[in-house]
């Protein structure tokens, strides 16, 4: 991985596969190996021997994560370093300048896709950005799923809790989230990017209260890294209820491997705002306007250069 500055752009070094398939296997895998197992489990095992594999696995999903583990911490780099450079990654920062090394941000990550898959590039231990401390904020369900609760704590996930995300930026931690959450998959459409953005202001009025700039951030490619089917009415419903993407998705030969799809990362210039402990909705709702057009022009100004002259970005 570049160690340097190149102008305002910086890369991923060359894919190792016998390094990188593992790496993509921890940080994605345990969602389809926690489904197997469960479904193994219960069609092939006694009733015995399935409650046994049952009360192992909650076993995994109430033991405390220490996400200051050393293993933990040089997991997280392995993982980061080489699913940057499988794709690869092009991280793109308009004004690196413009980024305080300590100061805490929040970066509004789209588009969801699939799977956000390119937000790893914005991780601490990817080292591509120049920021002091970084945590992510995910749906809450992912940290009641055995084993990857471990791995994504350990690379820096959190529940998207507004006290996760207050006691983040009091921290000093700038916080990397997707506006549009999961309900963005619901979506997704081939050959143009869709943003579920005009109903989700809470970032923006977190934002507002903090006093901590807001920077739009966009990643070209991502959605061409899986293939989906989307789940039909009822159960599209219930999955959104409980708070799961309710979609399947899948890459290579059926895997959760990704297909090898370069992705090119935009990082927008920080909107300054003023602290505002109390905002008003016409408040929240001016700068989450502003927050829109600046992703909207982000796109517009950057789509040629990542090869996607004709694609199309629908705000909804």
């Amino acid at each position: 991985m570049e160690k340097v500055w190149n102008g305002i752009e910086k890369s991923s070094e060359s894919c190792d596969m016998l390094k990188t398939v593992p790496a993509l296997a921890l940080y994605l895998g345990f969602i389809h190996f926690n489904f197997i197992f469960i479904l193994f489990a219960t069609f092939f095992l006694s009733l015995s021997k399935a409650l046994l594999v049952f009360g192992f696995l909650f076993l995994f999903v109430v033991i405390p994560v220490d996400k200051n583990s050393m293993f933990g911490r040089k997991l997280s780099k392995y993982i980061c370093k080489h699913i940057c450079s499988y794709f690869p990654v092009k991280l793109h920062l308009e004004d690196p300048k413009a980024f305080r090394h300590n100061r805490a941000h929040v970066f509004g990550y789209e588009p969801h896709s699939a799977f956000p898959l390119g937000m790893v590039a914005l991780a601490e231990n990817a080292g591509l950005m120049p920021l002091a401390k970084t945590t992510f904020l995910a749906s809450s369900a992912v940290f009641y799923m055995p084993f990857l609760r471990h791995v994504w704590t350990w690379m820096g996930l959190t529940a998207v809790t507004k006290k996760n995300f207050i006691s983040s930026l009091e921290a000093g931690y700038s916080c990397i989230l997707v506006p549009g959450g999961i309900r963005e998959a619901l979506f997704l459409e081939p050959h143009s990017e869709i943003v579920f953005l005009k109903e989700r202001r809470g970032f923006v009025r977190v934002a507002m209260e903090m006093g901590v700039p807001l920077v739009p951030v966009f990643c070209f490619g991502q959605t061409n890294s899986y293939k989906w089917w989307k789940v039909p009415g009822l159960i599209q419903k219930l999955a959104r209820f409980i708070k799961i993407m309710p979609l399947f998705y899948w890459g290579i030969y059926g895997s959760p491997i990704p297909f090898k799809n370069p992705l090119y990362i935009v990082v927008g210039r920080p909107i300054e705002i003023e602290k505002n402990p109390e905002p008003t909705m016409e408040q929240v709702d001016r700068v989450h306007s502003q927050f829109v057009e600046a992703l909207k022009d982000l796109f517009a100004r950057h789509k040629a250069k990542a090869r996607y002259t004709d694609l199309q970005l629908k705000i909804l």
